[in-house]
């Protein structure tokens, strides 16, 4: 006999109305394909598919032998790794960092990201969301009692939002403005010009500026993507994220930081000590060897990145699909083809070729009509996709 249904706990409404997170039901799908027998091309989640780095590996090898980081670390982060972040900010950005005061270690830049509405957003109050965008923008939000506010990107106006056509009412009730360049999953950049009106739409509005700065280090051609901190008043009103993922191929390691405003490091600090105990310090160790290791490393790495985007754009180019190369990220943004939706052009792929990318209107409303695909496989495999697209057509 099966008990009530009244017996059982009930689910909290915050996480009832949730959304699916996006590459949970992705996952669903390519189970589901893979059970068929289909043969996949997964170019859907942006995971590298290169290994983490020998000298970081071997660093935390020695970390984790070593008893002094076995116990609790500081809830803060140590200062050794800090201060590797405040060293490397100066060397890549020229920007100075109070280690103590204005760096704090997450558990992945997606954590503190998630993390920081609930020390800012009171009920009612609002962020500003980037549309399409990181589901995370929202999802913290909504936890935190808050509302967002959706900002769409175009590709008319360079993916960028414009902060000029935010109607007061929705500034005023605004407590954080999120914004992510280089994009995910758009690939777009945005220059000082375009930083520096963000700090004063946030000076005008109170407005703490939340710039997530991921895929910083994945750049190509003459490109070198800036920090939001390198303008002007910026460290007066926002913070940027970072994380090691990306850059130095540790998705599964889960280390990050936050650096900038003083006060918003120390308020999503406070929040930090309550809910967690801190990354453990053998990462941490690993962490400062990617940061002051050899910096070739990071060259390698983007040397890869940039031979596949040639490869993969130039194919679909040839398959007749709309596209502009990327200046960084390893993802690639496509126009579907006329007749099809994100989410029918994605199924048409994964149906019909065996290939899986992301739909653009998972990242948001106004991410409709394109695809997002990672360039997280060998060349071998996107040939192989290139040449399966050619062959079903669409």
């Amino acid at each position: 006999m099966t008990k009530s249904n009244k017996t059982k706990p009930e689910i909290a409404r915050r996480i009832r109305e949730l959304p699916e997170y996006l590459f949970a039901g992705i996952d669903r799908k390519k189970a589901e394909a893979l059970a068929k027998g289909v043969v996949l091309i997964d170019l859907s989640i942006g995971d590298p598919d290169q290994p983490t780095p020998s000298n970081i590996i071997r660093a935390m090898k020695l970390a984790v032998e070593d008893p002094a980081n076995h116990g609790y670390p500081p809830y803060e982060g140590t200062n050794s790794f800090r201060e590797a972040v405040a060293t490397w900010y100066k060397t890549r950005f020229g920007i100075e960092l109070d280690p103590v005061k204005e760096v704090l270690v997450l558990t992945g830049s997606k954590e503190g990201i998630a993390h920081i509405p609930m020390s800012f957003l009171n009920p009612g109050d609002l962020s500003l969301v980037p549309d399409p965008g990181y589901p995370v923008y929202n999802v913290g939000t909504r936890l935190a009692g808050g509302g967002s506010y959706y900002l769409p990107l175009s590709r008319e106006n360079g993916f960028l939002p414009d902060l000029e056509k935010i109607p007061a009412r929705a500034a005023k009730r605004a407590k954080l403005l999120f914004l992510n360049y280089p994009n995910n999953p758009t690939a777009a950049v945005a220059g000082k010009e375009f930083f520096g009106e963000a700090v004063k739409f946030a000076e005008k509005y109170r407005i703490l500026i939340c710039h997530d700065a991921a895929y910083s280090e994945v750049y190509y051609d003459d490109y070198l993507p800036p920090s939001f901190l390198e303008v002007e008043g910026a460290k007066e009103v926002g913070v940027e994220f970072h994380s090691l993922s990306k850059t130095f191929n540790m998705t599964g390691w889960r280390i990050g930081f936050v650096v900038g405003n003083a006060e918003a490091i120390s308020a999503l600090g406070k929040l930090k000590t309550n809910i967690d105990s801190g990354l453990f310090s053998a990462v941490q160790v690993a962490g400062i060897e990617a940061l002051n290791g050899d910096r070739t490393v990071m060259e390698k790495i983007r040397a890869v990145y940039q031979e596949r985007r040639e490869v993969l754009v130039k194919g679909l180019k040839e398959a007749g699909l709309e596209i502009d190369p990327p200046k960084a990220t390893f993802y690639l943004w496509i126009k579907v083809p006329s007749g099809y939706t994100s989410v029918g052009f994605v199924e048409h792929l994964l149906e019909a070729g065996g290939i899986v990318c992301t739909p653009g209107s998972g990242f948001g409303l106004a991410g409709e009509g394109y695809i997002r695909m990672a360039l997280t496989k060998d060349k071998d495999r996107l040939n192989e996709a290139v040449a399966r697209i050619k062959k079903i057509g669409f």
